[in-house]
């Protein structure tokens, strides 16, 4: 994770750290506490200052480069379901993009929305919060109240119809449809995001703090530049890395599926692919600049938190799979996030393990809320931001993702089994059924571990030390330790069936972790494994 300034030659940031009270008379406080629930002032500011205000810009598909946070879910809905609720996906229970996988529908809406920090946010800390982009993949479905539908907590609400696009979509302002079309100067969307977010800073209430949360849909396919930007980068190539257009050897079968080496025409299509995904990214360096310059135009830039994150990852050829997510990788489970804000120092990185769980808890943490108060799996970043000494942490994390898969076979594949899904001309696939899988991601002083279980026929693990193999070429599940293999194999357990501060127990390699060998056997007294849920809804 960076803690670097978002926009060059910004004012310099400093200032008093966090403090637990807000310093007013006892009767104000009390008055606080009536209107605001349990948030209190979270800064060491004259007593006249108003609580920090934070802005949360969410690219879609744009993979970590320079250093990052964990994704709990390679994949857009679960992994934004979890930002919102600061909760596993287990918790939320969002496990795909489609109403079934609960994204964006009615049990979601019912059970998960009233609790999302910014409904806490609105709710309790009387913060003006403000939404534009893309929300849910299927938001805006007929059968989950449409357009119309205005999750609780948003005080101003611009979201688009469903999934990212640049021209022809449909955005809900606050419960009403209006449509756009294909005229860049009026409707490209990471533009008219810009425009409404500027419009939101000018026009809003300078009575209460605000929050901010700003969705591109930039870089996610089809990647669609703004016309000043389409010739960018015409000599970039995606990256060619060791696990670039290698075959997956003793990985999970999905992996093994990929045809090694590419094609001449893939590697061209994924190159191309790569250059328009950067191309469309230099107008959120656009919309970036703008925010900056209004923040401290109108004097707000100093008492601003902002984090630049995304929802997920993203390959280009890595192990031969064309273009994607979903895959339990680095490339595809690590994101940006870079903060700036009151009493961080610029040009910064923190190596503690956070994942975009943590951003909720971090957020109301800022705003003054007890977190003691909320149900999220993640925690609070602000002892991190603010440089906290003695700090304890976490030392690992849990991602889990449950796969996709045709009923039938695919017509351009036919010697296909059904069960797959995302597959590319050439008969290479994405995904499948029973491409679900769960995994431990560990960094602690000596080990810097991953271990995944796949819920299949054959329980197929891979395990990677990203020490000796950051490129996770070498799977080591057979030659590893069995005693630790077995620890991992039970902390696995644990996290799959941890809720709120259960999940934040200490891990394998934590002085405090105790580990019971008789639990990792069934009443049979054979070896116990982890077993995926079928009803997750």
């Amino acid at each position: 994770m960076r803690l670097v300034p978002l926009a060059p030659g910004g004012p310099r940031r400093g200032g008093p750290g966090h403090l637990p009270c807000c310093g007013r008379a006892l009767c104000l406080l009390l008055l606080l506490l009536l209107l605001l629930g349990s948030c209190l002032q979270v800064s060491g500011r004259t007593t006249g200052s108003r609580r920090p205000n934070v802005v949360l810009l969410l690219t879609d598909d744009q993979d970590e480069v320079l250093g990052g946070m964990y994704v709990p879910s390679a994949l857009c809905c679960p992994s934004r379901a979890s930002i919102l609720t600061g909760k596993y996906p287990h918790n939320h229970h969002v496990v795909n993009n489609t109403l079934e996988g609960n994204c964006s529908s009615t049990s979601w809406q019912k059970i998960q929305e009233p609790h999302t920090f910014p409904a806490i946010l609105r709710s309790m800390c009387g913060y003006q919060t403000f939404f534009a982009g893309k929300y849910l993949n299927e938001y805006g479905a007929p059968d989950a109240g449409g357009l119309e539908h205005v999750p609780l907590g948003w005080s101003y609400w611009y979201a688009l119809e469903k999934n990212s696009k640049y021209y022809n979509y449909t955005l809900s302002i606050n419960g009403k449809a209006r449509k756009h079309g294909e005229n860049y100067s009026t409707d490209y969307l990471t533009d008219v995001l810009a425009n409404v977010s500027l419009d939101f800073l000018d026009y809003k209430s300078n009575s209460e703090p605000f929050f901010m949360m700003i969705s591109t849909p930039a870089p996610h396919s089809p990647w669609t530049a703004a016309p000043q930007y389409q010739k960018a980068f015409q000599n970039v190539l995606a990256p060619r890395n060791k696990n670039f257009n290698i075959h997956g050897t003793n990985k999970h079968w999905l992996i093994r599926q990929a045809k090694t080496p590419m094609t001449n025409s893939s590697i061209q299509f994924l190159d191309n692919a790569f250059r328009k995904r950067w191309q469309t990214l230099l107008s959120v360096d656009d919309l970036v600049e703008k925010l900056i310059k209004r923040l401290e135009f109108t004097g707000e830039l100093n008492n601003t938190y902002i984090f630049y994150t995304s929802d997920n990852g993203y390959h280009t050829g890595q192990f031969s799979l064309p273009i994607d997510k979903r895959q339990l990788y680095e490339f595809d489970i690590k994101v940006p996030l870079l903060v700036r804000g009151p009493g961080i120092k610029p040009n910064q990185t923190s190596k503690m393990l956070v994942a975009n769980i943590d951003l909720g808890p971090t957020i109301l943490d800022i705003a003054g809320y007890n977190l003691n108060k909320t149900q999220m799996d993640g925690m609070s970043l602000l002892p991190i931001l603010t440089g906290a000494s003695n700090l304890t942490w976490r030392s690992d994390v849990l991602v889990e993702y449950q796969g996709e898969g045709r009923n039938v076979t695919d017509p351009t594949c036919p010697s296909l089994s059904p069960g797959v899904s995302q597959c590319f001309p050439d008969c290479v696939c994405e995904d499948a059924y029973n491409n679900t899988y769960a995994c431990v991601r560990t960094m602690s002083a000596l080990w810097n571990l991953q271990y995944c279980e796949f819920d299949d026929q054959e329980v197929f693990v891979e395990v990677y030390n990203l020490t000796a193999d950051p490129d996770q070429i070498t799977n080591i599940a057979k030659s590893i330790d069995p005693e630790l293999l077995g620890k991992m194999n039970y902390r696995l357990m644990m996290l799959q069936s941890c809720s709120g501060p259960t999940c934040r127990t200490p891990g394998v390699f934590d002085p405090e972790y105790r580990f019971d060998p008789r639990l990792m056997f069934s009443h049979h007294g054979s070896i116990r494994t982890r077993r995926f849920s079928k009803h997750l809804l």
